[in-house]
């Protein structure tokens, strides 16, 4: 009889890793929502770490789908970009390689004509 460890595992057998936000990622767009929690804009958000993707929802009311989703691919980090942004009807605001600068995006929504 033959037992296996764990380590021992054939590679087609081994359980995916999940994809999540590290510490410096989640400071940054924490920062953001933080300032538009704040303008009165969102109030809400989701946190998801699949297999593929990490994906960071951000909603006005709890029960509504998701304004904004903050997706992180590591497939995609020497194409487009490992960060995208993705608004409410599924479309693609913004992609690339460095995260502050995918965000700039949603900051414009702070900005706002002073009367």
């Amino acid at each position: 009889m033959t037992v296996l460890t764990p380590s021992s595992f054939p590679a087609s057998q081994r359980i995916p890793e999940q994809v999540s936000f590290d510490r410096k990622e989640l400071g940054i767009i924490l920062g953001l929502y933080g300032r538009m929690v704040a303008a009165g804009e969102w109030r809400d958000y989701g946190i998801s770490s699949l297999t593929e993707v990490a994906v960071f929802s951000v909603f006005r009311r709890t029960a509504e789908r998701p304004l904004y989703r903050i997706e992180k691919r590591p497939r995609l980090r020497h194409r487009q970009g490992l960060y995208s942004v993705i608004g409410l009807d599924g479309q693609i605001l913004k992609r690339g390689h460095d995260l502050k600068t995918v965000l700039r995006v949603l900051e414009r929504k702070l900005i706002r004509a002073v009367k």
